[in-house]
């Protein structure tokens, strides 16, 4: 009777694997499933739910023709080696903000197009006829490009508030966009100042310069507090890390600069969260001073507590 060491017999089952492969066809590869993109996060803040939608992604080039304009091509390439992101290109995120206070339904932008809005709402489990309010936080075209679907409102059950220093501005610049989109709603337009109420707990703060009347919006509900802060830093580090970096988009740019100094200040001063429209997404996160600018801090799970 012949008897396997202990070597032999690890030996001999090593090898199993190898010839079962050998015998048997080789299992088809998986699909690749390209990368995820979420549509939406929802968080509560006091009573209230605040959800932030994707209503759009894109790849730019060329991106110190959109951020820092007013560096070096070495200043700007060092702060984002040191930050682990390309010079040469980012991604950006179109984030509107639906704000559900148990009574009303608020909707903080509408993204560049009707489909991407309505896209968002469904996926956080909305219809667009469920909106009752709708506020622009300024009027460039990817903030009120989802107003209308064709000659139709996209949300027909809602009204509308803005700025009246950012209504007024663009109600004179001959603006194709606003003109199509803006200017058929006029009659059901609210406006507001700084300082004024759009329901209860959601307060206008002026923030001009990216437009004449850019607003940013104080939400607060049962001793809890938040700040949507729009177009006011359009990037963690070249536009919040560095607030003086100038900014195509900013139509006055050192009003753009004076005006994230002090929000971004109050909201680190304060230690609560914000919501920005372009910030990477879902745009939630907090912000302390650092040096001479701020520093992002995204949120992880704070606000699930």
């Amino acid at each position: 009777m012949s008897t396997f060491t202990r070597r032999q017999a690890l030996a001999a089952g090593a090898a199993l694997p190898l010839a079962a492969a050998a015998g048997s066809p080789a299992l088809a590869a998986a699909d690749m499933k390209g990368a995820t993109v979420p549509t939406h996060n929802r968080i509560k803040l006091g009573g209230f739910e605040v959800t932030t939608l994707l209503a759009g992604t894109t790849k730019r080039d060329e991106i110190q023709s959109i951020f820092g304009m007013n560096v070096s091509p070495e200043e700007f390439a060092k702060v984002s080696e040191e930050n682990f992101i390309p010079a040469d290109a980012s991604q950006f995120f179109f984030t509107p903000t639906v704000v559900n206070t148990g009574s009303e339904l608020v909707l903080f932008d509408t993204g560049l197009n009707p489909d991407g809005i309505t896209s968002a709402l469904a996926a956080a489990g909305y219809s667009p006829d469920q909106v009752d309010t709708v506020v622009l936080t300024h009027m460039h075209g990817d903030h009120i490009g989802g107003l209308m679907s064709g000659d139709d409102p996209t949300f027909a059950n809602a009204r509308y508030i803005t700025g009246a220093a950012e209504h007024n501005h663009w109600s004179n610049a001959a603006n194709d966009r606003f003109n199509t989109n803006v200017a058929p709603l006029n009659e059901q337009f609210s406006f507001l100042d700084d300082g004024g109420s759009v329901a209860s707990g959601i307060t206008a703060m002026a923030a001009f310069g990216h437009t004449p009347g850019h607003m940013t919006y104080r939400i607060e509900s049962e001793g809890q507090a938040l700040m949507l802060i729009a177009d006011l830093a359009n990037h963690p580090i070249w536009s919040l890390e560095r607030p003086d970096w100038e900014v195509r988009f900013d139509m006055d740019k050192a009003g753009a600069a004076a005006s994230r100094r002090a929000v971004l200040g109050q909201i680190a001063d304060e230690r609560i969260p914000m919501i920005g429209y372009h910030m990477p997404f879902p745009g939630v996160g907090f912000v302390e001073t650092r040096g001479d600018g701020f520093r992002y801090i995204p949120h992880s799970y704070q606000l699930m507590l």
